[in-house]
């Protein structure tokens, strides 16, 4: 018979670190692509101005513009669960995708922005270290594991036949 910390951490391993890991994942994949569409608006004289601004930002404030994202878009995640609980999945589904891609491009920028402030702060840049190590560890077991080995297999196979058939077609 497990003991109930054992069982509550065998549950934990079992349910959340899976959907975190999946998590993680998306944010990796995401992170640098939608950061680099971000990178574009910065080339537009207002956008580049408010970067300005941000990145001149004390460590407290550049926290505080940090989380403003996570925080505007919660209301917006919360909807779309109401939403799916009124039976419009479809759209409720919809409407979280939007707002993680749209969240994670902002997000990511942000971070870009105000790392070297955020990183002033010792106690930040202790659990900075410490996420980005556990992070890496979730990702790189996941990335170990058979089912992701598999999957990446077939995509590789598939993006091999897609450009085969375009350049078959001469496109």
């Amino acid at each position: 018979m497990l003991r109930p910390k054992r069982f509550l951490k065998a549950l934990l391993n079992a349910t959340v670190v899976p959907l975190v890991a999946l998590l993680l994942v998306f944010e990796e994949w995401g992170w640098e692509p939608l950061a680099r569409v971000m990178d574009r608006l910065a080339r537009l004289p207002v956008w580049s101005q408010l970067e300005q601004w941000i990145r001149r930002l004390p460590p407290y404030a550049a926290m505080a513009v940090f989380f403003v994202p996570m925080l505007t878009l919660l209301p917006i995640k919360l909807l779309a669960v109401y939403w799916i609980g009124q039976g419009h999945a479809l759209l409720g589904l919809l409407v979280i995708l939007a707002a993680k891609l749209l969240g994670t491009a902002v997000v990511a920028r942000l971070f870009h922005l105000t790392q070297p402030a955020l990183m002033q702060l010792p106690w930040f840049a202790r659990l900075y270290a410490r996420w980005v190590a556990w992070k890496d560890g979730v990702i790189d077991q996941l990335k170990s594991s058979r089912p992701w080995r598999l999957a990446h297999a077939l995509a590789r196979q598939a993006h091999r036949a897609v450009r085969k058939l375009i350049s078959l077609l001469g496109l």
